[in-house]
């Protein structure tokens, strides 16, 4: 027996980040390309985080300092990155 599974284009759309901007503090307004828009408060993992590579974003310029990189949001090279899927939902 075999199984075939067809998706629709559809079902295979990528989502990705069109768009991030800095609120306030560690809030982000981050537009989708799906046109959702999303405001996802970073503190409570920064401050919860025990590491120091990522601790070190709890100083606002280096949190401000992210690129949109590959359709997702991205701090020093892949050093702080998150699940699209966690950023659309706004709870990381």
């Amino acid at each position: 027996m075999k199984i075939v599974v067809n998706y629709d284009e559809d079902e295979t759309l990528k989502l990705a980040i069109d768009s991030a901007v800095h609120l306030s503090d560690y809030i982000l307004k981050i537009k989708f390309s799906d046109g959702y828009e999303s405001f996802v408060d970073f503190g409570p993992f920064l401050l919860k985080s025990l590491h120091p590579s990522i601790k070190k974003y709890l100083l606002i310029n280096e949190f401000k300092n992210f690129v949109i990189k590959n359709g997702n949001i991205n701090w020093n090279n892949y050093e702080l990155i998150f699940p699209i899927s966690d950023l659309y939902s706004g709870k990381i």
